[in-house]
């Protein structure tokens, strides 16, 4: 049975998240959040101090990152995620684990560490994959691609929205910023920087509602699966 993978790729907060939940939920394919990884890594290094020596204490980092206990579970709510058994469903959205995951995701030695077990999420009928490289490095053999964007204003205002829903002080200048400084990095690194494939749909989301994303990604999947 073959096995059609999907798959999202684009900058931080441009809604990939929730729509690839929708679309695997539509579909009846499974789900890889593969910026959930990053970000796991991310804080494992920093629980362990060790965020701070990815030069110099590189080699115990990758041995980190093979050896990450991490799970994805469904509950009512989305998808729990445990790291070591502990819940950091919502530590790990927080924009200090989001700087973390940037800076793991710019060495190569990390990307490599975590390629294989991105790739083993690959599971019949399908998987729904969102990131920021899986059409151009992980799953270059995508029966669909699409690379989702957002202004990066537009990308602070929900973000704002977001985190006030939470009960949290947000400052959109300092948002803003964060944005802006994470997409330059992702943009600049020398090892898979953020950017569409040659064959991918692109779709900007500033102006439309998640409805209207979901439709215009769901046209654009079934006809590459009647293909």
């Amino acid at each position: 049975m073959s096995i059609h993978i999907i798959t999202i790729d684009g900058p931080s907060g441009s809604g990939k998240g929730t729509l690839a939940t929708m679309l695997a939920e539509h579909y009846g394919y499974h789900l890889l959040d593969s910026g959930a990884i990053y970000r796991l890594l991310g804080l494992s290094l920093y629980q362990r101090q060790l965020l701070d020596q990815l030069d110099t204490a590189l080699d115990q980092c990758v041995d980190v990152a093979k050896n990450l206990a991490i799970e994805f579970l469904p509950s009512l709510d989305g998808i729990r995620v445990l790291l070591d058994g502990q819940d950091v469903t919502a530590q790990i959205r927080t924009e200090e684990v989001g700087a973390f995951a940037s800076q793991v995701a710019a060495i190569p030695a990390l990307r490599d560490a975590l390629l294989q077990r991105q790739k083993d999420f690959a599971q019949a009928p399908g998987l729904i994959a969102d990131g920021r490289d899986m059409a151009t490095t992980v799953f270059p053999h995508a029966i669909a691609k699409i690379y989702l964007t957002a202004s990066a204003q537009s990308r602070a205002e929900r973000r704002v929205k977001q985190l006030q829903g939470m009960g949290a002080d947000a400052k959109i200048d300092a948002i803003l910023a964060n944005i802006e400084a994470r997409d330059k990095r992702d943009r600049e690194r020398t090892v898979a920087p953020l950017k569409p494939a040659d064959d991918a749909k692109v779709i900007d989301s500033s102006a439309l509602s998640i409805e209207q994303v979901f439709e215009e990604m769901r046209q654009y999947i079934d006809q590459q699966l009647a293909q």
